[in-house]
């Protein structure tokens, strides 16, 4: 009697339990299926912990590039001249004029010198002020050098015009009524332009 209770309370245990593994089945997570997930899971760990390396990395990297390019780049005395002067774009001219409230074109070389770190006082005139520098070829020019324009050819006539050199074709000077101070080409001076340096 008590062999046939136990038979069927085993069988009335199995079909209890068969059918819940059938209806779960899909949806079962067996040691197979969590092997698989484990190893996705481990799979997105490693590839995200990856990712994220590079990304450290990468910004690591970037961070040494612009190190190495603020090394390579100080700001000189000359560098920080260019930038005031860039700072005066946009302010009248003035004959005779030599601070933001107008400006003449050696007014505008005078007053970036003058205030420019430590300040170096330099002539009134632009050719005076060529008189003073020491004349460079375009190869050798640094921003915040001076670029002036003759009346010839000739490196040594007269000087009528001045500008602050800002790399390439480019100067900051002070132009004319109505125009003021920009941001320009220097080469429509053609041969005439030459460099002026104080500074190295």
């Amino acid at each position: 009697m008590r062999r046939k209770w136990l038979a069927s309370a085993t069988v009335a245990a199995v079909a209890i339990s068969a059918p819940v593994i059938a209806r779960t089945g899909p949806a079962y997570a067996g040691p197979a299926r969590a092997a698989t997930l484990s190893s996705q899971q481990q799979a997105v760990t490693i590839s995200t912990t990856a990712a994220i390396s590079t990304g450290a990395a990468a910004s690591t990297a970037k961070v040494r590039q612009l190190k190495r390019k603020a090394t390579a780049t100080p700001q000189t005395w000359n560098r920080l001249a260019a930038a005031l002067a860039r700072q005066m774009v946009g302010d009248p001219y003035a004959f005779g004029g030599a601070s933001p409230a107008g400006f003449d074109c050696s007014g505008l070389t005078q007053y970036v010198y003058e205030h420019t770190g430590g300040g170096k006082l330099i002539s009134r005139t632009a050719e005076d002020q060529f008189l003073q520098f020491r004349a460079i070829s375009h190869s050798a020019a640094r921003p915040g050098d001076l670029v002036f324009f003759h009346e010839t050819s000739d490196p040594e006539s007269y000087v009528y015009h001045v500008g602050v050199y800002e790399g390439g074709d480019y100067m900051v000077a002070a132009t004319t009524y109505g125009e003021g101070v920009q941001l320009q080409l220097f080469t429509w001076g053609g041969d005439t332009v030459t460099f002026g340096t104080i500074t190295h």
